[in-house]
């Protein structure tokens, strides 16, 4: 009998990435536009010098950022946790950092072993727009009412169907998802959106600020959102919100997995303004 070969380590990552560069995180097909998958891949098959695929906890759009992805890969070689890192470091390219590596059983999954998911939207309604700003919040007319939009958002809480803000191409079976949390905040020239769900259908995240700017400028209220969302029909809410404002900020896994902690959600920039 042939020497059995020992089963290769599975590895999970924490990803933060500045979005505005690359045409979202899924691959491309060669050759095509940059993407924050593909600027991994070839990173990680340098440091373990075969092809590596990885898989995601959120396909994330175009021009939207993340500061706590996850990616889970199996390593062809043997590599301490620090290479994985150095490594996904230096050869990524700007704009990706790898803050941890750290092995996790066969059995874990960056999206199906995923309780929860944690996105953050920036807005400012400061006048005029900051120009060291752009490509990480998103500019409105103000101003907004946060207060207003905090109280309204609080009708989407708990088991819901998510269909009016659920974007055409989404190819989910249905519309249904648990939401956890959603605050929305002032801070100085900012207003930050804090949603937290099991899950979420295409677009969902950038649809539901969509319908809070309204909610925010006054031209909605609790009953509205609420009335809205139980059309189920996306055709009757107000247009996405652009992807530039959007963080994926943090991924829930079951505690035994023992990951390490996600790094501080408050991006340096919004530190100055708010």
């Amino acid at each position: 009998m042939g020497e059995t070969r020992p089963l290769a380590q599975r590895w999970a990552l924490a990803v933060e990435y500045d979005g505005s560069g690359f045409a979202g995180f899924q691959r491309q097909p060669t050759p095509g536009p940059a993407t924050v998958q593909g600027a991994l891949e070839a990173a990680l098959s340098q440091v373990g010098a075969a092809p590596i695929q990885c898989a995601v906890a959120g396909r994330t759009d175009a021009g939207v950022h993340a500061t706590g992805q996850v990616i889970h890969f199996d390593a062809p070689q043997p590599r301490p946790a620090s290479a994985w890192v150095r490594g996904g470091n230096s050869l990524a390219g700007a704009g990706i950092t790898v803050h941890w590596a750290h092995p996790v059983p066969d059995h874990f999954h960056a999206r199906f072993s995923a309780q929860w998911r944690r996105y953050r939207y920036w807005l400012s309604d400061a006048q005029p727009a900051r120009a060291l700003l752009r490509d990480r919040v998103t500019f409105v007319p103000g101003p907004l009412d946060a207060d207003a939009m905090h109280e309204a958002a609080q009708v989407l809480l708990g088991e819901r169907d998510f269909s009016s803000f659920r974007a055409s191409g989404c190819q989910a079976r249905h519309g249904r998802r648990f939401m956890r949390r959603l605050r929305v905040q002032r801070a100085g020239a900012l207003v930050s959106v804090e949603v937290e769900a099991n899950a979420f259908v295409l677009h969902m995240v950038r649809n539901i600020v969509g319908a809070l700017i309204e909610v925010g400028r006054g031209r909605g209220d609790g009953a509205w959102l609420d009335a809205l969302r139980a059309a189920e029909d996306r055709r009757l809410a107000p247009p996405t919100a652009p992807p530039q404002g959007l963080y994926l900020e943090a991924v829930g896994y079951d505690e035994t997995f023992g990951l390490p902690p996600f790094p501080a959600s408050l991006p340096f920039w919004a530190e100055a303004f708010c």
